[in-house]
């Protein structure tokens, strides 16, 4: 008959710990029945649960071996038997819905974990894993835009996801942190296709809003930029308004636009990183058309669809060709090109932060609220306003040494 054990290895992190152990467990035809480790600031910790065949060898013995194969590697053995039916009831664990929680933020804190925690807790979910995204932050504190991220798998289903849902919110806004829930599926780490608005999301600008500082209307358009953003003003309605305030605009002022667009914070190794991975990305743009394709070819985009602004004699019409791209023009987009790229809109991650963002966020397989208003924050499924576009990754399920550094 089989005993089962649990083997619990700590000590200094050196080569040679797992093969030490695995050896002397190989002699007697042991069962891995589950394997981990973790090491933290040069120190290991490896647990093994295995099936030992009593009729080979005792407990005792296979302890003394152990701790003698693994001795001058400075670890520590310890034992704990299982019970079979402990082990029956954890193997039936298996089927249970599996989410992941990620933290993110300048620097994380006890007191943002003992929070977080308590709230998996209130809402019946085990964490079974715990892993830090993020490279070692420097103490010397030098660099003030650093990004700390530490990932939570947990296992359960809570009762009220609503309910999850704005615990992690009033963390999030306690703390100043973000805080993301992701049912674990095999689409987490398999999207193709990122696509991103563009004004105040990939650039820290609104560009409707510096063509009519341009124009002499930057007050008027502003105002009216800001109530759309809220949602609380059409946007077919507030483009038109606005679009007709730039009317007689001299065209050469696009050029000297452009090319003093503020980049917002980590778009650039986003989209590196992105490339890298062999994802596509796509601007879908309330804006316009030039400063989409300034972008493309500044961050090497694949796709631009924007609004294309009309332009006779070298002046603004105030007035655009073809179809506007509003909210469900930019869903309809993202829709078109997972088809076009072989791909289920399960597989595509939309980045906004207008109300016109939202049918397009809703669309995707994973929609991402990025500094953006109340309203949209609180209506998209995962949101972003702690640290820079490159966090994005982090929700992706990669490491910071998977990314362009």
């Amino acid at each position: 008959m089989k005993q089962i054990l649990l083997i619990s290895a700590v000590g200094s992190d050196r080569p040679g710990v797992t093969s030490a152990i695995t050896q002397v467990l190989g002699r007697y035809q042991a069962a891995i029945l589950d394997i981990g480790q973790a090491v933290i600031h040069d120190s290991l910790t490896l647990g093994l649960l295995v099936g030992v065949d009593t009729a080979n060898v005792s407990q005792q013995q296979l302890l003394d071996e152990l701790q003698a194969a693994t001795a001058a590697l400075g670890i520590n053995i310890r034992f704990t038997p299982i019970d079979h039916d402990n082990y029956q009831q954890w193997v039936e664990q298996q089927g249970k819905a599996r989410y992941i929680v990620t933290l993110l933020a300048r620097e994380v804190t006890a007191g943002q974990i003992a929070d977080l925690t308590q709230v998996t807790v209130k809402h019946g979910l085990n964490i079974d894993n715990i892993n830090r995204l993020s490279g070692r932050i420097s103490l010397d504190g030098a660099d003030r835009k650093t990004s700390a991220c530490v990932e939570f798998s947990v296992r359960g289903e809570p009762a009220d996801r609503e309910a999850l849902r704005a615990d992690f919110m009033e963390l999030s806004t306690l703390h100043e942190v973000d805080i993301a829930f992701q049912k674990d599926t095999v689409y987490r780490r398999n999207r193709r296709l990122v696509c991103f608005d563009m004004d105040s999301t990939l650039i820290e600008a609104e560009v409707i809003d510096e063509l009519a500082k341009a124009a002499g209307v930057g007050q008027q358009v502003a105002e009216i930029t800001e109530l759309a953003m809220r949602g609380e003003l059409d946007f077919n309605e507030s483009f038109a308004r606005r679009m007709a305030l730039l009317k007689g605009l001299d065209e050469r002022v696009l050029a000297e636009i452009a090319e003093h667009l503020p980049i917002t914070e980590g778009a650039e190794k986003l989209i590196a990183s992105l490339k890298k991975l062999g994802y596509k990305t796509a601007i879908l743009s309330g804006g316009f058309q030039y400063f989409g394709e300034y972008l493309q070819k500044k961050l090497g985009i694949d796709y631009v669809y924007a609004n294309t602004l009309d332009i006779v004699d070298g002046k603004v019409t105030g007035e655009v060709k073809g179809e506007v791209v509003n909210g469900e023009r930019k869903a309809a987009l993202l829709k078109m090109l997972a088809e076009r790229e072989g791909i289920t809109t399960e597989q595509t991650i939309a980045v906004g932060d207008g109300a016109n963002d939202l049918p397009m966020l809703g669309a995707a397989g994973l929609g991402i609220a990025f500094r953006a208003k109340p309203l949209v924050k609180a209506s998209a499924e995962q949101a972003i306003s702690t640290l820079g576009l490159d966090a994005i990754l982090y929700l992706m399920g990669f490491r910071e040494r998977d990314q362009i550094v």
